[in-house]
């Protein structure tokens, strides 16, 4: 079956954030809204189908969670990355954001200190802040032609007494895919200094180009007994709004530990829709992504090919991974604020702010490519005209 990619969906109606939230975060919603991380196409029809089956029944009441739902994702994780979790090792949480919460809540201690890689995904920073521990940043390294590493040097002196590492992988915003290499040799520094390892995998499944996610799990087995793995299928398959994610421990103890706590706040069931979306897409749902990773990967090139004949004042990089394209506008010549201004008013596109991302992302911008690509042409002459007036 063919999947039409290029369907304008009309999200007027659907209670959408990036439409309807744009207000509180740009002064207005009358914006084309590239900067929260959702899709705008349909998701997967068998998906769809089975929410409709589920919908018919008619009863939506407190859901049981069939053991065939864990050993979905497993198998899932098996077959698309290599790496076979084991389901007594797995637990229900309704976001990977929420989970890492409450595992820095429960398994470190206030003031405890926490790694990050900046830039990288905000709330990182912010579930450290947010919950008395202190906050570690060592920065990425970027080249002349907008190749991100990571500075091993610098990671492992700020290793030495950190608690807690966040790893993104693959990478939010910008875009690689790290490397078995990689891995090991970031995840060599944290066994070498004791340092747990949380790593959100959630954009694990959109792989571009022919490139190939790792699992830190997967790299060695000391690294493995220190790492805690986030998954999920929301970015993979548009099903945020389900909210459903996975979280894999590196011991049963702290797995049960985990589950008795949500279990306390009374959050530990699936909504009954997210159950049956979550079995489906593993089940059924990869032909319709490998489409989507083609489509993603041609809105990518064609974002670098605007650019360079019509707006060379903007650099994107040439993400691995991800529907996240990280733009280098420094160009421009625009202080933060500036820009922000500019885009919003002068072109009407609302894009994620680098600042956003930490250390490193002043005068980047964050483009959501998971829409038609009419919408993201639009966007991109919107802003063309706006420079060219300014």
């Amino acid at each position: 079956m063919t999947y039409n990619f290029d369907e304008i969906v009309d999200r007027s109606q659907n209670y959408a954030a990036k439409f309807e939230e744009s207000v509180l975060h740009y002064g207005t919603n009358d914006v084309i809204p590239l900067w929260i991380a959702d899709m705008d196409f349909r998701t997967a029809p068998c998906i769809v189908d089975a929410i409709k089956a589920r919908a018919d029944q008619g009863i939506f009441g407190y859901t049981w969670r069939t053991p065939k739902y864990f050993a979905s994702i497993a198998a899932w994780q098996q077959k698309r990355n290599g790496w076979l979790p084991d389901t007594e090792h797995m637990a229900f949480a309704p976001g990977v954001v929420p989970g890492m919460r409450m595992m820095l809540t429960m398994f470190t201690q206030p003031g405890d200190r926490v790694l990050i890689q900046q830039p990288v995904y905000h709330p990182f920073a912010d579930v450290v802040n947010n919950t008395g521990r202190q906050l570690i940043v060592s920065p990425l390294k970027r080249d002349e032609n907008g190749y991100y590493t990571m500075d091993l040097a610098d990671f492992e002196e700020k290793a030495k007494d950190a608690k807690v590492f966040i790893l993104c992988n693959p990478h939010n915003p910008v875009g690689r895919v790290w490397t078995p290499q990689e891995l090991k040799a970031v995840g060599e520094i944290c066994v070498r200094h004791g340092v747990e390892i949380l790593s959100d995998e959630i954009h694990s499944d959109l792989m571009l180009d022919g490139h190939k996610h790792t699992c830190m799990a997967s790299v060695s087995p000391e690294i493995a007994a220190l790492t805690t793995t986030c998954i999920a299928p929301s970015k993979t398959f548009n099903l945020a709004g389900l909210q459903s994610s996975t979280i894999v421990f590196n011991t049963v103890e702290k797995k049960d530990a985990y589950v008795a706590e949500l279990k306390r706040m009374d959050i530990a069931r699936n909504n009954c829709f997210s159950l049956v979306a979550t079995m489906e897409a593993y089940a059924h749902g990869e032909e319709w992504l490998e489409q989507l990773l083609a489509y993603l990967g041609d809105n990518m090139r064609f974002i670098r090919s605007f650019c360079a004949q019509r707006l060379p004042e903007l650099k994107p990089n040439t993400p691995e991974a991800t529907y996240l394209c990280w733009i280098d506008a420094r160009g421009l010549g625009m202080d933060d604020a500036a820009l922000k201004k500019f885009c919003v008013e002068k072109a009407g596109v609302a894009f994620g702010e680098g600042t956003d991302f930490g250390f490193g992302g002043s005068g980047f911008l964050r483009l959501n490519a998971a829409c038609p690509r009419a919408t993201i042409e639009k966007a991109l002459t919107q802003l063309e005209h706006a420079v060219h007036n300014r």
